[in-house]
């Protein structure tokens, strides 16, 4: 299983960010998925996760501003971040929690960077 994670950037405070998470290797469709970050010192939290039936869940830190979202049909995850903040500067993980395999996998980080 592989993980393909994409779109961080250096945004201004306000500004948006959409974050891409292709998957492979893996029936997409049957796996919750999730996004985690860790900011520099800190370490990594969850962001916010789906399941496969498209339940959601998410940190109080980012409720109300970011969205996750999954097209099973590209086997991918995404996090639509808006109003962002310094604070959510951070390398963002994507993470896939394979249900046949019983374990999960990580994706490679993209660094999200909000400038104030």
């Amino acid at each position: 299983v592989q993980l393909q994670a994409s779109g961080g950037g250096l945004v201004q405070a306000g500004g948006s960010l959409t974050l891409s998470c292709a998957a492979s290797g893996s029936t997409f469709n049957i796996n919750g998925c999730a996004w985690y970050r860790q900011a520099p010192g800190k370490q990594r939290e969850l962001v916010a996760r789906i399941s496969s039936g498209g339940s959601t869940n998410y940190a109080d830190s980012v409720e109300g501003r970011f969205a996750i979202s999954r097209d099973n049909a590209k086997s991918t995850v995404y996090l639509q971040m808006n109003s962002l903040k310094p604070e959510d500067t951070a390398v963002y993980y994507c993470y896939l929690d394979d249900e046949l395999r019983g374990r999960g996998y990580w994706g490679q980080g993209t660094l999200v960077t909000v400038s104030s």
